[in-house]
């Protein structure tokens, strides 16, 4: 199929960027690019404008250093943690993937981050902490902390269940009985004045 070339006026990712002079299909070009305002044909008065292009790229390069360096710190001080389910044995069912990061980053913090930035060598299969390397720019890295936690229960032993069942009883047991020792309590603090009270009346009889 025949090619053509062009100047790209915008940024196209395996392209090229502004002020780029590429070639491409000749229906590509028609139909999309110039339509899009993507690129303009390669023509002598096009030519003069390649160094507002270049203005263009070199101003939006520099804007995108800079969020992405901003980005960077705020990410390293972040942990983004994600819920998976596990068997008993604590393994996981499936793994964590660089496209569950990116989702998560977005849902915990608002922070939209192409999943193809996350760099994985393999997916997640532990529980744990893990730093996984961020290729944010061509000329920024960083650094995540994804915290993996289950959300399956954690299956009590027999021996200890019985065990706290035990102390709970014997804590139900030991309030019981203090209760009911100030229960027996209470009777003889509220008859020892009654014999005061008796004492002084036999006395005054006496005195008449």
């Amino acid at each position: 199929m025949a090619k053509t070339e062009v100047i790209l006026t915008n940024n196209i990712v395996g392209l090229g960027g502004e002020s780029d002079q590429v070639k491409v299909k000749a229906g590509y070009a028609r139909n999309y690019l110039f339509p899009q305002r993507l690129a303009i044909p390669v023509t002598q008065a096009n030519k003069r404008h390649m160094e507002a292009l270049k203005q263009r790229r070199a101003e939006r390069e520099a804007h995108e250093f800079n969020t992405m360096t901003e980005l960077s710190k705020a990410l390293g001080k972040m942990i983004c943690v994600i819920k998976v389910k596990t068997g008993e044995d604590g393994k996981l069912f499936g793994a964590v993937t660089a496209g569950m990061i990116a989702d998560e980053l977005k849902h915990q913090f608002d922070v939209t981050l192409d999943k193809k930035k996350i760099q994985l060598e393999s997916s997640i299969r532990a529980l744990g902490e893990h730093e996984i390397e961020l290729n944010l720019h061509h000329d920024v890295k960083g650094t995540l902390k994804v915290r993996v936690e289950s959300t399956t229960p954690v299956a009590v032993p027999e021996g200890a269940a019985n065990e706290a069942k035990g102390e709970d009883t014997r804590a139900r047991t030991e309030k019981r009985g203090k209760h009911q020792a100030e229960a027996e309590k209470a009777p003889v603090a509220e008859a020892k004045p009654k014999t005061e009270k008796k004492g002084k009346v036999d006395k005054k009889a006496k005195s008449e």
